[in-house]
């Protein structure tokens, strides 16, 4: 990390939100929640554990909710990672500020840093961390610029970085700058979230500190972020850390053009590029091009195919001349030759289309 912080692991812990059900990402998401799922190699929340423990924070809560068994399964007790890590799953869903304040029962802390769990992110937490402490703020958010604010929370600030309001997704932001899921909190301000209800630290705790007259800072940077929300930004984000633009020490591998996991075949005449992932004994047939995708354990890819930009799920199957754009295929599902899947289209975990049973455009 960039800048020179002391961490303390007695005086500061991280909170790590993975409750989410990951509508969006569906059918993806419909055996495995989302930060479990396969990006450049391995699951995306072993990127973001990887930054937390380069930045120096050991212990580490995870906020669960949806699936949570599959968490404690992978990751157990943390110390693979260097970290000191539980599960704490929510009773019922408790939005990002009760499962905060759910999550950080038992931590004696007196500093907690808070990440969503879907932001692949090149954040400097220490550098987080150095703001809070030097303003003396209840709470710091880390703060991205961003092209179009509309869809994000928007935060403006003052000239010394003190957030003047927090406006959640509104039409007519006053600023680019946009809330980026990362926080730095007072223990003492977590535990005035109210407990046993659902709250949003964004639409509730963050605005209800501002009216109290708390202060709260922004720490505003331009450095790689992106929310793993949607198929398209998962696919992006695999392909970034496969190339080496997104920051990461849990790539399994080097980054370059393409990514092999081991069993992987695929024939000389094939082509990989653009940051492709090619999961545990994969076979990819001859003449196939493979373009900024993520091909999971166990799929298989005929001869002559094109898969660009697209998802295919583990142990799935794509026939002979078959081409897929911009598209996600589930969990074992099969797609004869000859069909095209373009521009968004969803197949679902196990489902069958025969050869040639589903095109955009004419052919044979």
């Amino acid at each position: 990390m960039g800048v020179d912080v002391p961490i303390d692991p007695d005086a500061t812990a991280a909170i790590v939100l993975v409750g989410g059900q990951g509508s969006r990402l569906r059918p993806l998401t419909v055996n495995t929640p989302k930060p479990m799922l396969p990006t450049a190699g391995v699951p995306f929340l072993a990127h973001l554990l990887s930054r937390i423990a380069a930045a120096g924070i050991r212990r580490v809560v995870l906020g669960t909710a949806y699936r949570a068994e599959v968490f404690e399964s992978y990751l157990g007790d943390g110390s693979a990672l260097g970290l000191d890590l539980v599960c704490r799953p929510e009773p019922e869903p408790m939005g990002t500020g009760g499962g905060i304040r759910h999550a950080a029962q038992g931590l004696e802390q007196s500093e907690i840093v808070v990440f969503n769990g879907d932001i692949l992110s090149g954040v400097d937490v220490r550098a987080v961390i150095g703001e809070h402490r030097r303003s003396g703020a209840e709470a710091a958010l880390h703060l991205v610029r961003v092209p179009d604010p509309t869809a994000f929370g928007c935060v403006p600030t003052d000239a010394d970085g003190r957030v003047l309001a927090f406006l959640e997704k509104t039409l007519s932001p006053p600023t680019d700058q946009v809330n980026a899921g990362c926080y730095v909190f007072r223990r003492d301000v977590i535990d005035r979230i109210p407990p046993g209800r659902p709250v949003s630290v964004e639409r509730e705790t963050f605005p209800g500190l501002l009216a109290d007259g708390a202060r709260l800072q922004g720490y505003v940077e331009s450095s790689y972020w992106l929310d793993l929300g949607t198929p398209a930004s998962y696919v992006r984000g695999s392909a970034d850390l496969v190339q080496g633009a997104a920051p990461t020490s849990a790539l399994p591998g080097p980054t370059g053009t393409a990514l092999l996991l081991p069993g992987a075949q695929v024939a000389a005449s094939a082509s990989l590029t653009d940051g492709t992932t090619v999961g545990a004994n994969v076979r990819i047939g001859d003449g196939s091009r493979v373009s900024g995708s993520v091909l999971m354990d166990g799929a298989v890819i005929g001869h002559g195919a094109v898969i660009e930009r697209s998802v295919i799920g583990p142990g799935a199957s794509i026939g002979d001349e078959t081409v897929i754009r911009d598209a996600v295929v589930g969990d074992g599902a099969r797609i004869g030759a000859s069909c095209e899947l373009l521009a968004g289209v969803r197949i679902w975990p196990g489902l069958v289309i025969p050869d040639g049973g589903l095109r955009f455009s004419g052919g044979a």
